[in-house]
């Protein structure tokens, strides 16, 4: 800003002139002449001049702005009350010292034009300053307001603050340099477009985290508290921050794995949002039974199992199934008929022991199934959903439902294939 005194002000003019001959009659009392008189009186006029711009800010801050937050509070708005959480008028505040010295310094160092220059600089970069600091702390403000909206909750917001905070920032730099070497800011970024190259080097990283921000926020990609899978990062955990360049996300041990934010767009990550969405959690193991444990249930194991509550229905069914296939059919070959199995029975005992679990939800898929034979024994997969989604509790969920397993499959005389282990040797006397 140029200074020009102000010719109408002639209240300011007069006391600017009578505080400068009260110096000058004080130091002539002392005894002060000369380049010495010049020297202590500048010192005094400026150090006079810090001090009205500390009482100036005093002021400011003690009533204006008691004012306003006072009319603020009044209102019925939310988001004005964030800007007096968030200090943001406090801010503000300092531009009225840098206003006051575009009042007070034409008229202090009257006839001192080299003073006045320099006071011009400092005092436009300080009003800059200001103006960052009050803009960067609105952005804040904003940003804080944002993230207590439901519908934007865990967004990638401050991705695009920190941009927006970068951009002010570069364009106050620009500014402050531009009055520091008394040239256009245009002139200034002309010569940075001639770096344009360097430029794009250096600012690399941020470029392609803005546009990986903008893409994750598009595409709801992830957000802060889902639980992620990056392997090639070695991260599996909650997402705990979102900014321009990088990702934060808290491993379940605890440690912090921080990923670039376009590495979320470029590679393959798993997201568990949909598993806590959908309001259950996956549980998709398998159980190895030796397959010459199979056989059909002979007279005996029909009986025993037919005491089971759970395959009452499943034995009335089937038994008039079998019957009504059989019919006519020659009985004395096993090959000619249909018999029932005590794997075929143990997966019926599977699917009915599931469906009365509470724990284990009935709107998403529901599966006992049998997998393709290997060197291992012939797998029985459960694939079914708990309702528990907490870490703990699904684990103990699973880990009842395989206790059970094994300890029922005497039952239906079948076996766990296992490979032979030490104990196993000592009973063959090997």
């Amino acid at each position: 800003m140029k200074f020009t005194k102000i010719n109408t002000n002639n209240v300011i003019q007069s006391w600017g002139n009578s505080y400068s001959s009260i110096i000058d009659n004080f130091l002539n009392s002392l005894g002060v002449e000369g380049n010495t008189l010049f020297l202590f009186k500048m010192i005094i006029i400026s150090i006079s001049l810090v001090l009205f711009c500390l009482l100036a800010d005093l002021i400011a801050r003690k009533t204006i702005l008691v004012i306003i937050e006072r009319i603020i509070k009044k209102t019925k708005n939310t988001w004005d009350d964030v800007l007096i959480e968030k200090k943001v008028f406090k801010h503000v505040a300092h531009i009225v010292p840098a206003l006051l010295i575009g009042v007070l310094a034409p008229v202090l160092y009257e006839g001192h034009p080299d003073w006045i220059l320099a006071l011009e600089k400092i005092s436009e970069i300080y009003l800059t300053i200001a103006f960052i600091i009050t803009i960067v702390a609105f952005f804040k403000a904003f940003q804080f307001y944002l993230e207590s909206r439901p519908f934007l909750k865990g967004k990638p917001l401050d991705s695009y603050m920190q941009l927006i905070r970068l951009i002010v920032y570069i364009l106050g730099g620009i500014y402050i340099i531009s009055i520091l070497v008394d040239k256009s800011p245009m002139g200034i970024f002309s010569a940075l477009g001639a770096m344009s190259v360097v430029l794009m080097l250096v600012f690399k990283d941020t470029i392609l985290g803005f546009v990986g921000s903008i893409q994750i926020a598009a595409n709801d990609m992830v957000k802060i508290g889902d639980w992620v899978e990056f392997p090639k990062f070695g991260a599996d955990g909650d997402v705990i921050e979102i900014k321009l360049q990088t990702v934060k996300v808290q491993n379940w041990d605890k440690t912090i794995t921080t990923i670039p934010t376009y590495s979320f767009v470029s590679d393959a990550f798993k997201n568990w949002r949909g598993m806590s969405e959908s309001g259950g959690r996956r549980i998709k193991r398998s159980i190895s039974l030796d397959m010459n444990s199979v056989k059909f249930c002979d007279e005996n194991l029909l009986n025993n199992l037919k005491n089971i509550d759970l395959l009452k229905d499943y034995f009335s069914k089937k038994t008039e199934e079998i019957e009504s296939f059989n019919s006519g059919k020659d009985i004395n070959h096993s090959a000619n008929i249909r018999q029932l199995t005590n794997l075929g029975s143990f997966r019926a005992y599977l699917e009915k022991y599931l469906s009365i679990n509470k724990k284990i939800s009935k709107e998403m898929t529901f599966l006992v199934r049998q997998l393709a034979p290997n060197e291992k024994g012939l797998p029985i997969e459960i694939y079914v959903f708990s309702s528990e989604q907490r870490w703990a509790h699904y684990e103990a969920i699973q880990s009842d439902i395989f206790d059970h397993i094994i300890a029922i499959l005497p039952e239906f005389e079948l076996n766990v294939f296992q490979n032979p282990s030490g104990n196993d040797f000592k009973k063959l006397g090997v």
